[in-house]
């Protein structure tokens, strides 16, 4: 205990000596979210339509697409040293959709099981607010470390501790989780109607569409109310 006492006082020393400055925070937080959109969607995406073309099938192709996502979400919780409840719940909900759709054969499970996650992790984030730790919090502390490293992300953390702080970060989970719950049902309408081949291309656009609108809205509101960290 006393060693990891000493070793936390060392790294904040550390991080006082040198505090990243506003450009290192943004080119810190532009790697993070490259990696995120190259490894978590053009990756499964490219997979998925490159398999289909060397003459795959479309729930093999769909199951690699998937699963090429899991070692980033394992990558993440042993770099951080410490279980990341989203990624570890979105690795079941990999493993149930993948399994049901190697018993079953179809496709369309493994397109409606992307509506499972996003429909569940809706209601899991909006079961969060009444917690001391908020979707947002423990999101927007990946992001804090990502901008301004452990020593950082601790002291945008200590800020719980303000009323306000508390009030705005259940604000913005609360616009998140409803926006993947409602996100959920159209995805689920979408697996149930087109063609599997042309769901994979129009689900991709419309969550970068729903993505897109809720960074605008995370970022103005984050900025709004000096909550950035």
């Amino acid at each position: 205990m006393q060693e990891q006492h000493e070793r936390q006082a060392a790294e904040e020393e550390t991080a006082r000596a040198h505090r990243p400055t506003e450009r290192e925070k943004a080119a810190g937080l532009r790697r993070h979210l490259a990696r995120q959109l190259v490894l978590e969607l053009a990756l499964p995406l490219g997979s998925y339509y490159g398999l289909r073309a060397a003459g795959w099938g479309q729930w093999q192709a769909l199951a690699v697409g998937s699963l090429l996502s899991v070692p980033w979400l394992v990558h993440g919780m042993v770099r951080q040293r410490r279980i990341d409840a989203t990624a570890l719940f979105s690795l079941v909900l990999m493993f149930v959709g993948t399994l049901m759709a190697m018993v079953t054969g179809d496709a369309r499970v493994l397109l409606i099981r992307d509506s499972w996650i996003f429909g569940l992790m809706g209601l899991w984030i909006l079961g969060t607010l009444p917690t001391r730790r908020p979707f947002i919090l423990a999101m927007g502390r990946t992001i804090a470390v990502a901008k301004a490293g452990e020593a950082g992300a601790r002291e945008w953390e200590s800020r719980w501790e303000e009323e306000a702080f508390r009030r705005h970060i259940r604000v913005i989970s609360a616009v998140w989780g409803a926006v993947f719950a409602l996100d959920a049902g159209v995805r689920v309408v979408l697996a149930c109607t087109l063609p599997v081949d042309l769901i994979v291309a129009v689900s991709t656009a419309q969550w970068l569409v729903v993505l897109a609108g809720l960074l605008i809205f995370h970022t103005r509101y984050v900025t709004r109310h000096g909550l950035k960290a």
